[in-house]
């Protein structure tokens, strides 16, 4: 999907919604475990609920790959199930010496077609720039991010800049804002409004609301432009909040209600 396929998607629904597929087989409601494939039965059930409210599923291939052959084989029925006018992402957080991100980036544009993967920088410009090489897919680079261990080493002085602000700078020069986004956490509203001054164009995928503590007043206010900008990722707060027969009408409301936050902002 290119850029302004998703904008468009963003301006039709008047959301920024992203619907964290984390699917935990400890979380799910025990009814499901009478199917063929309760991941996919809960995945499919999700979907159904929230598809008309989000504008991007990302899909946490740690949750499918601890199952093994099973697992991605649940992966690529949940992607191959989410409707085609939504972002799809996985967030496997890849990035090694080029001959290997090549394979990576072939697994998730090619074998498993997303429309973007995230991909961690440490290693330099040869394990980012293979992921930028495949028309209308997207790199989504680790920035600055909400966990608390980001503290060792993104924001420790680097030069006369910190750490992330360096990697901001230097990773944005490899691609363009129609191939590259950065993943940026949702839980300080300074740092949301400094990365947006100095990335004015770029996509961002925001975690941290709900959960974590972030909000979508804070997040829209601080980040985005004109294009939309972002991507408000949302996992626990949707797909877990019921775990019974209910689980997935209780998933659309929650879904629903942060679409109607976010479409005050259109």
């Amino acid at each position: 999907m290119n850029r302004s396929q998703l904008v468009s998607t963003i301006r039709e629904k008047k959301s920024v919604l992203c619907v964290g597929l984390d699917t935990d087989m400890n979380k799910i409601p025990k009814h499901l475990f009478g199917e063929e494939d309760p991941m996919f039965a809960f995945n499919k059930a999700i979907i159904d609920a929230t598809k008309d409210y989000t504008v991007a599923y990302k899909i946490n291939t740690a949750f499918y790959e601890a199952y093994g052959v099973k697992g991605w084989e649940c992966m690529a029925k949940t992607l191959d199930y989410i409707p085609k006018d939504i972002f799809t992402i996985a967030d496997a957080k890849r990035g090694d010496i080029g001959n290997t991100s090549e394979q990576y980036a072939r697994t998730f544009f090619e074998t498993y077609p997303y429309d973007s993967v995230t991909v961690a920088p440490y290693m330099g410009a040869d394990s980012v720039q293979p992921f930028l090489k495949f028309e209308n897919k997207w790199a989504i680079v680790l920035g600055l991010t909400s966990n608390a261990g980001s503290a060792d080493f993104q924001l420790q002085q680097c030069g006369d800049e910190l750490l992330y602000e360096k990697v901001l700078r230097t990773v944005a020069g490899w691609g363009t804002p129609e191939n590259i986004m950065f993943v940026i956490g949702a839980t300080r509203k300074e740092q949301l409004q400094h990365v947006r001054k100095m990335l004015p164009e770029h996509f961002f995928l925001i975690p941290g609301v709900g959960a974590q503590g972030g909000d979508v007043p804070t997040v829209c206010e601080n980040t985005l432009n004109k294009d939309g900008g972002i991507l408000i990722n949302v996992s626990r707060g949707i797909i877990y909040q019921g775990n019974d027969t209910d689980f997935a009408m209780r998933a659309e409301a929650a879904a629903k209600e942060y679409q109607q936050q976010m479409a005050t902002y259109f």
